[in-house]
């Protein structure tokens, strides 16, 4: 099955949710400024690919869930933006989980 596939591609530290519908992930970061550098970042890049997560950001952690709306479900560029978004977090300065 298609769906299940794609799911299972998700990157390492990704929760996939409801049965393939979205994938969900939480940033930590040593502070407020750390965690808005990032979500920054990943803005950047999601508007440059014209795919755009649900996010959330408290303080010093930021949480994703991704999914494409038009298809009610995870698709390859939920996937290709989870690995965008872990390659932002690993450049990012200060800790993170």
């Amino acid at each position: 099955m298609q769906d299940r596939r794609i799911a299972m591609d998700a990157p390492d530290g990704w929760v996939e949710e409801d049965g393939g519908k979205a994938l969900l992930r939480s940033f930590t970061f040593k502070d407020f400024e750390s965690a808005f550098a990032f979500l920054t970042r990943v803005a950047m890049h999601a508007e440059k690919a014209d795919h755009h997560p649900e996010f959330t950001s408290v303080w010093n952690r930021v949480d994703f869930r991704l999914t494409s709306h038009d298809a009610g479900r995870i698709t390859d560029r939920d996937i290709a933006l989870a690995r965008a978004i872990d390659g932002i977090a690993a450049d990012s300065h200060g800790s993170h989980t």
